[in-house]
């Protein structure tokens, strides 16, 4: 009896060493090797919040990879991209032409990504009783060069005879340029006299303790901050329409639903520190993006990307 006990006990422990080695077997086929290296990325401050959520994810994937963002804007970010200083843009709009030329002057290759679609949020403080919508027409007498709007009843007579007080992105952010090109009908074309931020979170601040201030960025920085702001929907003819992740994946907030990108520097996907994170992002994008506030594109753009991606790392 004791030596059939000690059998099964022998046959049992090496069923259990045999299934760790083949779980372990199979891991090291399915799982990425442990790499180590730096990524430098930077550019959009609306893209930032999703690049900082794939990068925590990474992190516990690849903790010996270090993943440094920056979040100087689209335009800032590309004008270090062109000169080599980073792998990764974040952008909140599509490359610029001459921006395009920068990059061909220092011969720098990139793979263009869209990874999620963003609404630009118009926001008030909470305390804001007398709108609830504006119009895009209003919305660009508002802030279009040299504009006379300067108390909210001089864009309509109901509304209080306040000084309005304008908070929106620097000159060097994406959403300046898409809002202006979007609302004005010119890209970087705006009025000067406004509170102009590098951080949106000042934005935020700035508007939620001044009842009569007035403010544009992503959606994402407004639905982090909801219980401080008040969304304004923007009519554009066709009745007012709040971004949400309906009205910005369907295309019926117009004219302020755009995509959102990252641009990689071919010469560093090369490295497998860089050619990982990026597969991993696109992977988690669509989760991680919603996560944020922001809305995931069609999975098939996904799978494209993905083999987009596929294709250089086979080159």
């Amino acid at each position: 009896m004791k030596t059939k006990k000690i059998s099964v006990l022998a046959l049992s422990a090496g069923l259990f060493f045999a299934a760790c080695n083949s779980s372990q077997q199979n891991n090291e086929g399915t799982e990425s090797k442990e790499l180590s290296g730096t990524i430098q990325i930077d550019g959009s401050s609306t893209v930032y919040p999703i690049t900082e959520a794939v990068a925590e994810e990474f992190r516990t994937v690849q903790p010996k990879v270090k993943v440094t963002i920056g979040s100087s804007g689209s335009g800032a970010g590309f004008n270090k991209f062109a000169r080599g200083e980073t792998d990764i843009s974040d952008a909140s709009r599509a490359i610029k032409d001459k921006e395009k030329d920068a990059c061909k002057e220092n011969n720098i290759q990139y793979l263009e990504i869209r990874v999620a679609l963003d609404g630009i949020a118009i926001v008030v403080n909470k305390e804001n009783t007398w709108i609830e919508n504006i119009t895009t027409e209003e919305l660009k007498q508002l802030w279009e060069p040299n504009s006379t709007v300067t108390n909210w009843s001089d864009i309509r007579p109901e509304w209080p005879d306040e000084k309005i007080q304008l908070f929106g992105p620097s000159t060097a952010h994406g959403t300046y340029d898409f809002f202006t090109e979007e609302i004005v009908g010119e890209s970087g074309a705006s009025r000067s006299d406004y509170n102009a931020v590098s951080d949106y979170n000042v934005a935020v601040q700035g508007i939620s303790t001044s009842k009569n201030a007035l403010g544009y960025f992503g959606l994402a920085y407004y639905t982090e901050n909801k219980d401080k702001l008040k969304l304004i929907s923007v009519d554009n003819g066709n009745g007012p329409v709040f971004p949400s992740l309906e009205t910005v994946g369907d295309g019926t907030y117009a004219p302020l639903a755009r995509p959102l990108y990252i641009y990689v520097n071919k010469k560093s996907a090369k490295r497998k520190e860089v050619m990982e994170f990026v597969n991993f992002y696109i992977n988690n994008a669509a989760k991680l993006s919603k996560d944020v506030g922001y809305i995931p594109l069609p999975a098939a753009e996904y799978n494209n990307s993905l083999s987009q991606l596929n294709d250089l790392s086979n080159k």
